[in-house]
């Protein structure tokens, strides 16, 4: 199966990565899964997708939540909460 992946921002500047397609192994078919994955590569990966800072997921330009089923062909992103004033 493979994705879109986009990562926006902070997480952007982070990883060092604005998209990639990306091939995903067998089991990784939620939003949740695709996360834990992807913070599998190193520690700054962990710590840029951290679930705890706020960062969000959306599916196919949708923000989703974490059992969000993804599949082949999908457009997934990650970003960081935003502020506004």
């Amino acid at each position: 199966m493979a994705i879109r992946l986009r990562l926006f921002a902070s997480i952007r500047e982070q990883t060092g990565v604005e998209e990639e397609r990306l091939e995903l192994p067998a089991g990784i078919d939620s939003l949740g899964a695709l996360r834990a994955h992807l913070r599998g590569r190193d520690a700054t990966w962990s710590e840029s997708l951290d679930l705890s800072k706020g960062v969000r997921g959306a599916v196919n330009q949708r923000m989703a939540d974490e059992q969000a089923p993804v599949r082949d062909g999908d457009e997934v992103a990650f970003f960081p909460p935003v502020t506004g004033g």
